[in-house]
C-alpha cells in the first residue's frame, strides 16, 4: 500500500511540473531488477529532460505480522522556467512517507 502511495506522489509531481515548449523526451537510462512480487526490488529511470526516479525496497520483518516493505528512493525534475533542478529523497516504511529536499519546508 505504501508503495502505491509513493508511486502516486511521483506521478503527481510529474504532472504538476510546469509544461514549457513541447519537446521529445526520451528514456536515457532504465534500471529494473528481477521482481516477482516476493520481496526486494530495485527500480529507476532517467529521462532526457532531467527527470529521474530511483527506488529500492527491502522486505523487513519477513514472516511476522509486522512484515512490510522499507522503501528508499529519490526523484528529480528540472523546472523548465527557471532551469533549477529539484531532488526529493525519501523513505517510506512503517513510519510513513518521509521526504527530504533543500526546497521542502517543514
Amino acid at each position: 500500500m505504501k508503495l502505491i502511495a509513493v508511486f502516486a506522489v511521483v506521478v503527481a509531481v510529474a504532472y504538476a511540473a510546469p509544461q514549457g515548449q513541447p519537446q521529445d523526451v526520451v528514456l536515457v537510462k532504465e534500471t529494473l531488477s528481477d521482481n516477482i512480487g516476493l520481496g526486494n526490488y530495485n527500480y529507476g529511470y532517467e529521462l532526457s529532460n532531467g527527470q529521474a526516479h530511483q527506488e529500492t525496497a527491502e522486505l523487513v520483518n519477513q514472516g511476522t505480522e509486522n512484515e512490510a516493505l522499507a522503501v528508499r528512493g529519490s526523484f528529480t525534475w528540472v523546472d523548465p522556467q527557471t532551469n533549477v533542478r529539484y531532488t526529493v529523497n525519501y523513505v517510506a516504511d512503517e513510519n510513513g512517507f518521509q521526504p527530504q529536499g533543500d526546497h521542502i519546508r517543514a
